[in-house]
């Protein structure tokens, strides 16, 4: 129930695909989503819901008495609720997304609720470590590959940085089909 979605490099709408699979997940009757901004340089999901200056991720990491659930923000969306980057240090950030108390959260808000999905909105594969660290705590790993733009050997490092035994999909961003009537 715990899925990193990624990309190789930024700008291959890696947020974009998180937001609407977010999206679409929540509106599955037995599952509710938490969708979660752990791209805490670029806090894109933040942004986009409107919650920069909430607490967040980072805050509760940096604080040992913070209760994430408590930070969790419900969305007008019915079943999808965002938790927020948070206020970002470059000096901790990859620290605390790395610290055992990261794992800690994390089976926390899983366990919160049964039926909860997971997304992480991750930093790019290529460029942080942070994306790493995550990738070793969830289960399933969706990367987002833009059509046309990011090189099959960029997708071969990215994917080569992830364990092998762990689930990893693909969504083809931005990818046009020429003939619409052609299937395959």
């Amino acid at each position: 129930r715990l899925i990193m979605v990624a990309s190789a490099f930024s700008g291959e709408g890696k947020t974009f695909s998180a937001v609407n699979l977010a999206f679409a997940l929540a509106r599955e009757r037995d599952w509710e989503v938490l969708l979660v901004d752990a791209d805490v340089a670029k806090p894109n999901v933040t942004h986009a819901f409107g919650l920069d200056e909430r607490p967040g991720l980072l805050d509760c990491l940096a604080d040992e008495s913070a209760d994430a659930e408590s930070i969790i923000v419900r969305t007008d969306v019915g079943g999808l609720s965002v938790l927020p980057a948070g206020h970002f240090s470059e000096e901790t950030a990859t620290e605390l997304l790395a610290s055992a108390r990261m794992r800690d959260v994390l089976l926390r808000i899983a366990a919160a609720n049964p039926r909860r999905i997971v997304l992480f909105d991750s930093p790019p594969l290529l460029l942080t470590t942070e994306s790493q660290v995550l990738a070793g705590l969830v289960g399933q790993i969706v990367l987002v590959i833009r059509a046309g733009v990011t090189q099959r050997h960029a997708v071969a490092d990215a994917v080569a940085l992830l364990d092998p035994t762990k689930a990893i999909g693909v969504i083809l961003n931005q990818s046009s089909i020429a003939d619409p009537d052609t299937y395959g």
